[in-house]
């Protein structure tokens, strides 16, 4: 059940014609068109899928921006795009598997085990000069069950207490950690107790995850260790999903918070720390102002 599934292969399952369900999860902040690069080029045979209307319910303070779906309506999603039981299912995207990450995790999640994300994403397939075309694709409708609460989760108030007894982990850009910009979320900084470990750091420059042996010497000097319990917050929960595959990779099991800092910074009774260190103090509530950074979802 490791996350990744690399180009060769992909190749050699579509080759020998084995089911596999491909899905393009195109879709990054700031670029509302995600559709419009599928459309231009992808996969052969791979569907669209919509993280902000597919992977989400429409952002609400009380539960971030990005709040999970129903079980039902993700169902119906998944069986729009021909997933049926006992497919194998790799998702993808060109931003290093950020977005498609979120898909990965909520298939997981809803008890398919044979669901990989494509190491390298887009990048990788174009690189190994292999064939892309352009259009929508239409699958035949699939039967898939989808159920939920196969992957450890975590609420504000278990992430509020998660540090006391675990390690909490911040998946998005140190700046914002830190507190020195927020170019989203109504206050800057992070969660108290929280371990700053951005995302992209787990990641190569051609956006393929780095080595397990790597990978867990990264976490493991930011404090993870067998049997200490460990959970992931973002912006909205999308990056934090990858962050969820990159601990798997290194041989750890973490739970997700899928409201994240976009819903802890809009609970004004919640406090946030800011800074280099975990810290354990808060800041009221308001707007903290800031420009610039990179966006972690």
């Amino acid at each position: 059940m490791k996350p990744l599934i690399d180009v060769p292969g992909l190749e050699a399952r579509l080759a020998a014609g084995q089911r596999t369900v491909l899905l393009d999860v195109r879709w990054a902040l700031g670029d509302p068109h995600g559709h419009e690069h599928y459309l231009a080029e992808h996969l052969p045979g791979a569907v669209f899928v919509d993280l902000a209307t597919e992977l989400a319910d429409p952002g609400v303070p009380d539960r971030g921006r990005h709040p999970l779906p129903s079980a039902g309506q993700f169902q119906e999603s998944a069986r729009r795009w021909g997933v049926s039981n006992g497919d194998v299912v790799v998702a993808y995207d060109d931003s290093a598997n950020m977005a498609a990450a979120r898909l990965w995790w909520m298939l997981r999640d809803a008890g398919l085990t044979d669901v990989y994300l494509l190491d390298g994403g887009l990048g990788a397939w174009r690189a190994a000069g292999l064939p892309l075309e352009a259009g929508p694709f239409h699958p035949a409708r699939g039967d898939v069950e989808l159920g939920s609460g196969q992957m450890p989760v975590a609420d504000a108030g278990a992430a509020a207490a998660w540090a006391a007894s675990g390690l909490l982990l911040d998946a998005r850009a140190g700046e914002r950690y830190r507190g020195e910009v927020e170019p989203v979320d109504p206050r800057a900084g992070h969660i108290p107790g929280a371990v700053s470990a951005p995302t992209t750091v787990n990641v190569d420059g051609a956006g393929r995850f780095l080595q397990p042996a790597e990978l867990r010497r990264r976490f493991e000097s930011l404090g993870v260790q067998d049997g200490r319990p460990v959970a992931v917050y973002c912006g909205s929960g999308v990056t934090a999903a990858h962050e969820v595959a990159a601990l798997e990779l290194a041989g750890f099991s973490a739970a997700l918070y899928p409201g994240s800092f976009s819903e802890w910074s809009n609970r004004p009774e919640l406090p946030v720390a800011t800074g280099e260190e975990p810290g354990d103090g808060g800041t009221p509530a308001g707007k903290s102002a800031g420009a610039g950074g990179t966006v972690a979802l």
